[in-house]
Order: C-alpha cells, then sequence, then structure tokens
C-alpha cells in the first residue's frame, strides 16, 4: 500500500494574480518608455497647418518628422523640413529646401532657377505656381532656401530670407493621417 502524498496548500487568487500585474506593469513602464524615447529624440508627430505645402501636404494632415537625420546626412535640396520661424522662433513652419549652400537661387515668372539651371519641379502644379520673380541670392554658408509647394500662399524664403541650420530641427518623413494618405513622402 503506497502512502497518500499530501497536496500543497492552495494559494488564494489574489496573490496568483500578483506576479502578472507587475508583470503587465513591468511591460507598460518600458513601453512608454521606448515610445517617449523615440518621439522625443527619433520622430515625432506634427500636424500640417496651412496650405503652403500642398498638394502634396494639405491643411489638417497628421505627419511624422524624423528630428535624428540630419545627426548623421546633411540636408540636401528637395529635403521638406520642419524648422522654427526666424523672426518669432516660437513657431515652427515646413516648407521644401530649393537652396543649399553655395548655390545661386533665383526666379523669374514663377520658375526657380539654381545655379542658372531651371529646378525641375514635379510637385508645384500650374494651379499652385505664381508668376513672382526674385533676385539672384547667395546662399550662405550654414543656410537654406526654402519654398512652400504651393507659391502663391506660401510665406518663405522670398520673405524671411535664407534659414539658419540651427533652426531647422527635422526632416518630414512620413504621413500618418488621413488614413487614404497614409505612406512616406517624396
Amino acid at each position: 500500500m503506497s502512502a497518500a502524498v499530501p497536496s500543497p496548500p492552495v494559494a488564494p487568487a489574489a496573490s496568483g494574480l500578483r506576479p502578472h500585474l507587475r508583470a503587465w506593469a513591468r511591460d507598460l513602464v518600458i513601453a512608454l518608455g521606448l515610445a517617449a524615447f523615440i518621439i522625443l529624440f527619433l520622430y515625432q508627430p506634427v500636424k500640417v497647418e496651412g496650405t503652403s505645402m500642398a498638394p502634396g501636404l494639405e491643411d489638417q494632415e497628421r505627419i511624422f518628422i524624423n528630428k535624428f537625420v540630419y545627426s548623421w546626412e546633411p540636408i540636401e535640396r528637395g529635403d521638406i523640413v520642419v524648422f522654427r520661424y526666424p523672426r518669432d522662433t516660437s513657431k515652427s513652419y515646413i516648407k521644401r529646401v530649393i537652396g543649399v549652400a553655395g548655390d545661386r537661387v533665383r526666379l523669374e515668372g514663377g520658375r526657380v532657377y539654381v545655379n542658372g539651371r531651371a529646378l525641375g519641379e514635379d510637385y508645384v502644379p500650374a494651379g499652385y505656381a505664381d508668376s513672382s520673380s526674385y533676385p539672384e541670392t547667395l546662399v550662405p554658408s550654414g543656410f537654406y532656401f526654402v519654398l512652400g509647394d504651393h507659391r502663391n500662399m506660401s510665406n518663405d524664403s522670398r520673405e524671411f530670407g535664407p534659414v539658419e541650420q540651427k533652426y531647422i530641427y527635422g526632416k518630414a518623413v512620413f504621413i500618418y493621417w488621413p488614413v487614404e494618405k497614409i505612406g512616406a513622402l517624396r
């Protein structure tokens, strides 16, 4: 005859739940910390306000900007950048880089010339162009000449001059709202 082995005492249900709550709380703190790191240092959600970048970016659309990209690569012509408005750094603007340091930029009848060559701008449809002219400007070292894609509705370097690099804090990379436009920016 074999002796019966006593079964271990059953722990109350509450103490069995405690390790699961602790693990859940740990995972939540890690997830929140990771999200905060990404938003603070890498990607930041931004709401487009205004129509100066239409039709590519419309008023009230939501995008992500990469805040770290310019730490390892240079700002290039064609990049869509977010920067602090030089005349009031509490405001942020979003524009396209047209000229980099050393470039000579001018506009004639709405046509943009960089270093004497007409710039191909398929992102500016005919209805968004204007016929303005702007005298040739040499973009200084550490500065960028920026224009909105909706030329006749944009306050840009034609008004406030080239933007100093220290004011540029991100590159627009991805539209996430509205849903039908989700995708990378070109």
